[in-house]
């Protein structure tokens, strides 16, 4: 006989939170929290190295506990947070995110309705201050940040900006790497290479603002390059592929048009050309630092800072 669904109301949730120099960001973070439709059981805030703790924040939010973590890196928070957490469930969520009314829920629901169900990734949506009038940095993020779907689809994994998980798949594939790493790549790779399955839940959604200047995207690119060369760099065929990327990288632009002129993120011509302008100075930044790092520049410089 097939297995009845679990009750949702069963789970105990755990909502893990990692936090740096974000105060603002993470007081709307947890107005929604508290808004959703079910609340979780436990909300940990796992500070990362601000310059000052967000005590009078978390105090504002009854139950939401705030600790701390020095090794730097958003993998190290939520590892300390989960240390913390007693959920059956454990659901991950950025400082910098605002979750939609029925996060919690959706995310709840799916577990209950498949006892399969072992990790689940959502939707990260981009939110522009005047969705009439998107600037070029969210008409780019519009379009090219925080494609989860695809992520998963092509390149398996899923960002732990929004994830949720069942605590028996943490306890079988172990914490989130380091920040020299792309921690939520590499743990989603160990966590498939074990045979557990990644889904991809629409419902599930958050909002991120866009980044407030070129200088975050520059680094996030920056931050990306270092760490494919970490990985590259161990064999003659991984450099040479990375060379060959360096050297293509400038043309990518022209490949990513037919995308802009179909997606239904953007309306009209301004925003798309602003965001193939965007695309443009990207791409020609990773380059130079693509080419940088093969000769001999130090890979850890980029890689080693979160939001610092």
């Amino acid at each position: 006989m097939p297995r009845p669904p679990e009750r949702e109301s069963a789970f105990r949730i755990s909502v893990v939170i990692p936090h740096l120099n974000q105060a603002e960001a993470l007081d709307r973070c947890l107005a929604s929290l508290a808004e959703n439709s079910r609340r979780a059981d436990e909300i940990i805030v796992v500070d990362n190295g601000s310059v000052r703790l967000p005590e009078a924040v978390c105090a504002r939010y009854p139950g939401v506990r705030l600790a701390r973590e020095d090794t730097p890196g958003p993998g190290p928070a939520r590892n300390t947070g989960v240390a913390m957490a007693s959920g059956d469930v454990l659901a991950f969520i950025d400082a910098d995110c605002i979750a939609a009314p029925d996060w919690i829920e959706t995310l709840a629901d799916s577990f209950a309705r498949d006892a399969s169900a072992q990790v689940l990734g959502g939707a990260v949506l981009v939110a522009p201050a005047d969705p009439g009038r998107p600037t070029a940095l969210e008409a780019y993020e519009m379009v090219y940040s925080y494609r989860m779907d695809r992520y998963l689809r092509e390149r398996g994994f899923t960002g732990a900006g929004n994830m949720a998980l069942r605590r028996s798949v943490w306890q079988t594939v172990g914490p989130f790497g380091g920040i020299a790493t792309a921690e939520d790549m590499e743990w989603c790779h160990r966590a498939l290479a074990l045979g557990i399955s990644i889904v991809h839940v629409p419902q599930m959604r958050v909002w991120h603002p866009a980044r407030p200047g070129m200088a975050e995207l520059f680094a996030k690119s920056s931050r990306i390059s270092a760490q494919g060369w970490t990985v590259a760099r161990g064999s003659l065929r991984g450099r040479a592929f990375f060379a060959a990327r360096a050297l293509a990288m400038p043309l990518m632009p022209l490949a990513e048009l037919p995308r802009l002129v179909r997606t239904r993120r953007l309306r009209g011509l301004r925003p798309r050309l602003l965001a193939f302008s965007v695309l443009c100075r990207l791409r020609f930044q990773r380059a130079g630092v693509m080419l940088w790092l093969l000769a001999g520049g130090d890979g850890t410089r980029l890689s080693g800072s979160w939001n610092r």
